[in-house]
């Protein structure tokens, strides 16, 4: 029997199934485990959870019946998940960059180990938490309510032992926001999430030698990557996903091209959903923006416009043009010159124009010398500025780009 209990009447070996309250209030990325290390147990007493839910058939049961919740048999657990998470909603209130860059990075942190989990659990042929899963969504999606675009930033910054992991988080947020600047409800915005969170599980098959390999693949070893998508989908559909779902669609589909060269199965045009026209893009800008064992990612602004050389052949012209508006022509953490000589890093996307962001100047390309940062919205009244060119950071031997967009965030 299910019931809410209060953390200070845990004890060990009773079964938790849900925590009371954000994602982020607890240490633990599970939704779901026996409670067996006293250090949990601590860890859990110690953080900001008042309550949780226990499962007495999986598990020892608590005796405080005066306090203790029963649910109701006749209520779903998503029911019963979003009554718990009413008060995330509420936080859910627009914020400036720099205040959510700060609870993104928590998110992201949570979500690697979680991903990583999954992965783990998928190469060993068990079961995936679609609970942590869902939650994983869920806390994007309210990230993105609050500042659509600090999680999506902060995700292209990877080490490269963690790419895959992290390059589901990221694919799964790109997947979020561009379903919401395509007008989809909000089911469907998740649903996109789920998707591209699930899009590379068929990886957990590939061989790590394979898959991590700093060097150039040989045919060989590209054929047993280009598996992935048809071992995601076995993955998926072994573990129940229903064969007409995007997650599984996704999965399979996002390596196809609207001219047909894609694979596994050579699909062009309208063969290819929507929702893995989507999984396209996103799969392939935050690819190409992150680092890899062989190679350095590109700049934002560089990637965006490299893609637009490539949609029509590879992508989809309307599902690219709804991303480029869902980041803008230069994404958070471009690196452009202005028309007065200095260069400067995207901070924000203003309101008034794709063309004119806020940024931050830092460098003056006349003087050959750093100057005091000053942050400037280009499209406000009166601004004499402007974007003449994008420029590439290792062009100029800057290493530190990220620290100039992000400051503190990274070193909190």
């Amino acid at each position: 029997m299910l019931k809410k209990i209060r953390v200070e009447d845990l004890k060990l070996g009773v079964y938790i199934t849900e925590f009371c309250g954000s994602w982020l209030e607890h240490p633990f990325w599970r939704t779901s485990f026996l409670l067996s290390n006293p250090n949990d147990l601590n860890a859990i007493q110690a953080s900001h959870i008042k309550e949780v839910w226990i499962d007495s058939d999986r598990g020892e049961d608590v005796d405080s019946a005066p306090y203790a919740a029963s649910l109701d048999p006749l209520k779903s657990g998503i029911d019963t998940r979003l009554e718990e998470m009413a008060d995330i909603s509420r936080a859910a209130s627009p914020v400036d960059m720099e205040e959510e860059l700060t609870q993104a990075r928590k998110i992201l942190h949570l979500s690697r180990e979680a991903v990583a989990e999954m992965f783990s659990a998928a190469r060993m042929g068990n079961a995936v938490d679609m609970g942590v899963a869902r939650n994983i969504i869920e806390q994007i999606s309210n990230s993105l309510a609050r500042n659509p675009s600090a999680l999506i930033s902060l995700s292209r910054l990877k080490q490269v032992d963690e790419y895959t992991y992290m390059h589901s988080v990221a694919v799964a947020a790109l997947m979020m926001a561009l379903a919401r600047e395509l007008k989809f409800d909000q089911a469907k915005v998740k649903e996109a999430g789920m998707a591209g969170l699930m899009h590379d599980i068929g990886k957990a098959a590939i061989p790590r030698a394979i898959l991590n390999k700093p060097g150039r693949l040989t045919n060989y070893e590209f054929g047993v990557m280009k598996s992935h998508p048809r071992r995601g989908g076995e993955m998926l559909l072994s573990q129940g996903v229903s064969s007409d779902s995007v997650t599984l669609d996704v999965c399979l589909h996002h390596h196809e091209k609207m001219d047909g060269s894609g694979y596994p199965h050579g699909l062009a045009g309208d063969q290819i959903s929507m929702q893995a026209k989507m999984g396209a893009v996103c799969d392939v800008y935050d690819a190409i923006t992150s680092n890899r064992p062989y190679r350095e990612g590109w700049d934002p602004s560089i990637a965006i416009q490299k893609m637009m050389g490539w949609a029509g052949g590879h992508f989809d012209q309307r599902i690219f043009q709804a991303f480029v508006k869902t980041l803008g022509i230069y994404p958070v953490g471009s690196l452009v010159r202005l028309s007065s000589g200095k260069l400067a890093i995207v901070m924000e996307q203003s309101e008034g124009s794709l063309l004119k962001p806020i940024v931050r100047t830092f460098y003056s390309v006349n003087r050959a010398r750093k100057i005091s940062p000053v942050v400037m919205d280009l499209s406000r009244p009166g601004c004499d500025e402007s974007i003449i060119q994008r420029e590439d950071p290792r062009d100029w031997g800057l290493t530190d780009v990220h620290a100039l967009c992000f400051g503190d965030v990274l070193n909190g």
